[in-house]
């Protein structure tokens, strides 16, 4: 790293508590997630003078306090910095640290496997829709293996992980939102204890939800800009075009009733029958809520879409009437403040952007961060459930941050969802 003009070096002892240290060590050398950072207690300040440095070198500007920096003549220069640092090669410190490195290699590696099972699992759900009238015995078949593989792995013991996928992975882009809707939706039914059988339902109605868009034209399912009265007529006529299919396809009427009530509003403001209440199926009101959400992120229109942090903002805010307030507030409560696509600030002071979250530890997700000496390709992934030191600072918009940032976290356009599943799954059919 390439000293700044701002930055100077202090011995050692000159060290405080408020100062930001810049560590020009190899990351392998130190038990700190980053290089630079400011100085929180006297935990860490021990920490940094047990590497054996004699100085060390600061940020003025972003230290809470200051002091003369060394005389040109008492630079140290990189030999001596070899002789200063102690062999680190087995201390606790470096043993930590290559705990830390394999623990994010381990999450990179779920996070490829998790994309790759996300890839199948769409490639699934096309094949299922393209045998639909065709071989509507098959299709029902292949979608009751694939519901109860959901099922299995979102009931398991084990806390679910929900992860953000990349954009466009797979190239099936259309049937994103139908595993998005049934990823949430049974993601949130664990959450609220519902039986296995309720769960199953679920997941059987929430990827046919829309089904009844197979008969809307293209013209308005896809248009960018807002729809006339007529189109928007039409396109509400999806819920009332899916019951048919539902029942060519055998499915129970616990699964055609989120097709057909998925749009209904507590209030009585939904389509298309205009139900009120308990009049509207408790898993329909379920998949409201998640569908919802998910259409409030990936509109038409890109440039129009909220970010997760935003969407669950106006959920709550200006649609409590619409939704049913029992899921509105365990989904908030599962996603956290900051769901999985959120841009945030660290504690620290760095950018990164969430990729995970754990449903039972939702203030403690793992965010990818933004870190110039660091490839892209290997960016580091903070589980803060392991950083006790750090925390969210912030929530920003992607166009607060500085365009090497942007590049970097590459925000996404449209958001994806999946979560990691066991090892064991179908198998896979041409």
């Amino acid at each position: 790293m390439n000293v700044t003009a701002k930055s100077y070096q202090i011995i050692i002892e000159q060290l405080r508590v408020g100062m930001f240290v810049i560590l020009d060590l190899s990351w392998l050398q130190h038990d700190f997630p980053r290089n630079s950072f400011k100085i929180k207690n006297e935990e860490q300040l021990a920490k940094i003078r047990a590497l054996g440095l004699k100085r060390i070198r600061i940020d003025p500007l972003r230290s809470d306090s200051v002091l003369e920096p060394l005389a040109p003549g008492e630079t140290i220069s990189a030999e001596d910095r070899a002789t200063e640092a102690v062999d680190l090669s087995e201390s606790p410190m470096a043993k930590a640290k290559r705990a830390r490195i394999e623990r994010i290699n381990q999450q990179r590696a779920a996070v490829v496997e998790c994309e790759s099972q996300f890839v199948r699992t769409a490639a699934t759900l096309k094949h299922i829709n393209n045998n639909l009238f065709a071989r509507p015995q098959e299709a029902y078949q292949r979608a009751n293996e694939l519901v109860d593989h959901l099922v299995d792995s979102v009931l398991t013991d084990r806390d679910i992980a929900i992860h953000l996928m990349k954009d466009k992975i797979g190239g099936e882009e259309m049937y994103f939102h139908s595993l998005n809707v049934s990823v949430l939706a049974m993601m949130l039914a664990k959450q609220m204890k519902l039986p296995k059988e309720a769960v199953k339902e679920l997941g059987f109605g929430s990827l046919f939800h829309d089904i009844g868009k197979l008969d809307i034209p293209d013209r308005v399912l896809h248009k960018t800009t807002p729809l006339t009265r007529a189109e928007q007529n039409l396109f509400e006529l999806h819920c009332a075009y899916g019951e048919p299919i539902a029942k060519k396809l055998g499915l129970s009427r616990a699964a055609t009733d989120i097709i057909l009530e998925h749009h209904e509003c507590m209030d009585g403001s939904g389509y298309p029958n205009r139900l009120k209440g308990d009049h509207i199926s408790p898993l329909a009101r379920i998949v409201a809520v998640v569908n919802t959400y998910d259409n409030l992120c990936n509109r038409p229109n890109p440039a129009d879409s909220l970010s997760p942090y935003a969407a669950l903002a106006h959920m709550f805010a200006r649609q409590r009437t619409q939704l049913d307030g029992d899921p509105l507030g365990i989904f908030i409560r599962c996603l956290g403040v900051y769901p999985p696509g959120t841009i945030v600030r660290l504690s620290d002071g760095t950018p990164g952007m969430v990729v995970a979250v754990n449903s039972a530890r939702p203030l403690r997700p793992s965010v990818l961060i933004y870190d110039p000496e660091v490839p892209s390709s290997e960016a580091i992934i903070l589980d803060l459930e392991h950083e006790p030191d750090i925390n969210i600072s912030e929530s920003l918009k992607p166009m607060q941050l500085s365009r090497e940032a942007h590049a970097y976290l590459n925000p996404r356009k449209r958001m994806s969802y999946y979560f990691n599943l066991p090892n064991s799954r179908p198998k896979a059919r041409s």
